[in-house]
């Protein structure tokens, strides 16, 4: 049986298995729109491996992280442009 973190995702609570990226927690979550680019458009995660920068989210109150690379804590706090 795997460990289960607890974060927030938007003001709610998600479960997830240890070893999750932030970026698949976000996707679990049903959010497809991780921000929004500067004319607009919506943006997500691309490549998977920190490379085309897409999956930028606020997580614990840094901005621009990418969150394909980083793994969920415990009680991390996460926001999207959403």
């Amino acid at each position: 049986m795997s460990e289960k973190i607890l974060l927030t995702i938007n003001g709610k609570s998600q479960t997830v298995a240890a070893g999750t990226s932030v970026a698949v927690a976000v996707i679990q979550a049903g959010i497809t729109k991780f921000r929004e680019s500067i004319t607009g458009e919506p943006r997500a995660p691309f490549c998977g491996m920190g490379v085309c920068f897409e999956c930028r989210l606020n997580i614990n109150g840094q901005h621009h992280q990418r969150s394909c690379q980083i793994l969920c804590t415990q009680g991390m706090e996460i926001s999207t442009d959403e």
